[in-house]
């Protein structure tokens, strides 16, 4: 534990997340080229990033069943391998429904990564390391967004579609290599346990953990924080910043690594404050959410077009919300014993796919139909303007909205539950906060 070999295998593992992220990212910068290449309305066109996302969040469950009974190594070997054959699918496709069935295979290849990676770090690495490493995992792989937004973006621009995807296949085949020659499901000698014998046990352990309020308090800690992001540098991020504001497309791209950049600087010390107060990670979670919702409030009632540096604010509040999104694990990991994990992990991993997919899709129908309503009122066609991205993205404030009011529900039964089997009680935070201004000034007196 905590050894050479377990860094080597981390390694190996983030490189081969960091390779998924690309693929998985890829389409959003793609989005301008497939309306061109295809022909198609926003809402067919936001298909190819929701049918994936519905298959990478349908797979979760069955992926962290699978993970406990068969392994990671395994897992990770297959999901790359359907990566590959994804990306070459939509290089090639000569239709929508093509590329669409290609990333399908991607959303399917890419549900396997995570939480597999996520697995493995808790079966190599012990200690308060934990929490923060799960952070590193996060905020590494989400260089992945880094090379879909530039060197993708450019093959793209100067070599066309076919040649672009074909390249980001490539590095999927890198990455298969890695995982094959050097990942191993645990050290030798693991305390962690004989995995379930039978697929009835699997799913026995499936349903403790789904029963356990600290999976469904991370579930939804996931589901709250990460939904932003992803619908904007998946889908809809690209489209409006070069339409709705009229950013120049290397420059719109180049603007996505902000929401990463931040990723970096924040994930670290949200880790570090996961382990300094695990009490306290709901707060974290609550205010993260609060801070994505004011700045979005902020852009779409701005009058007119909003000023750079307030899309910069934007990019870096949502851009923190993805490791932010982490801290949903972090409820897993100690609410679950080690040899259910994978189960639990796979549950919380669904929550935010689960509203980006959502929540993509209604964008996506709710610009087509603000333009129906504009040409049959005899204005000209305008699918992206800036008044319609303004309504369009307001759906996220009830998506996020109905989530918060789970996640309060669900964090009331664990600290119920925290409270009856080990004694602990937390104090909402401005007691506590209190309590600790009035210790100050008696230690100060």
């Amino acid at each position: 534990m905590n050894s050479r070999r377990s860094w080597l295998i981390f390694a190996v593992g983030v490189f081969g997340y960091l390779v998924a992220v690309m693929q998985r990212t890829t389409i959003g910068v793609a989005g301008v080229a497939a309306t061109e290449r295809f022909h198609s309305t926003a809402s067919v066109l936001s298909t190819l990033a929701v049918v994936q996302l519905i298959v990478y969040a349908a797979m979760q469950i069955p992926v962290g069943v699978l993970i406990d009974r068969v392994g990671s190594r395994w897992l990770m070997t297959v999901g790359t391998a359907l990566m590959i054959a994804g990306q070459v699918t939509v290089a090639l496709a000569p239709t929508i429904g093509i590329a669409v069935l290609g990333r399908i295979l991607v959303g399917a290849g890419d549900a396997t990564i995570f939480t597999s990676l996520i697995r493995l770090t808790n079966s190599w690495f012990t200690g308060r390391l934990v929490p923060q490493l799960s952070q590193w995992v996060g905020n590494i792989g989400q260089l992945g967004q880094v090379l879909s937004a530039v060197p993708f973006a450019l093959i793209l621009h100067q070599s066309g579609w076919t040649t672009a995807f074909l390249s980001a296949a490539s590095l999927s085949v890198v990455a298969l290599v890695g995982i094959v020659a050097v990942i191993s499901d645990r050290p030798a000698g693991s305390s962690e346990g004989p995995r379930p014998a039978t697929w009835g046990e699997s799913l026995r352990l499936l349903r403790a953990s789904l029963q356990r309020p600290g999976t469904q308090l991370g579930f939804w800690s996931h589901f709250v924080t990460q939904s932003s992001g992803t619908v904007f540098s998946l889908m809809w991020g690209f489209p409006f910043m070069v339409y709705g504001l009229g950013i120049d497309p290397s420059v719109a791209a180049g603007l996505l690594i902000v929401m990463v950049v931040a990723g970096l600087i924040s994930g670290p010390i949200l880790g570090l404050l996961t382990a300094r107060f695990p009490l306290r990670r709901s707060n974290l979670v609550l205010a993260i959410v609060a801070m994505m919702g004011l700045a979005w409030a902020t852009v779409l009632l701005w009058p007119g077009t909003p000023p750079d540096w307030l899309l910069i604010v934007l990019l870096v509040v949502i851009g923190i919300g993805g490791p932010g999104s982490l801290i949903g694990f972090d409820f897993a990991r100690t609410s679950n014993p080690l040899h259910s994990l994978g189960s639990a992990n796979g549950i919380v991993n669904v929550g935010g796919f689960l509203a980006s997919f959502v929540m993509m899709f209604l964008i996506g129908v709710a610009l087509d139909v603000e333009n129906n309503l504009h040409v049959a009122a005899g204005q000209p066609s305008d699918l992206y303007a800036l008044d319609s991205f303004r309504w369009a993205f307001a759906i996220q404030y009830v998506i996020v909205g109905i989530g918060v009011v789970f996640l309060v529900r669900a964090r009331r039964r664990t600290r119920r539950r925290l409270s009856q089997e080990e004694g602990i009680e937390v104090a909402p935070l401005w007691v506590a906060l209190n309590e600790a201004w009035r210790r100050r000034r008696r230690e100060a007196a």
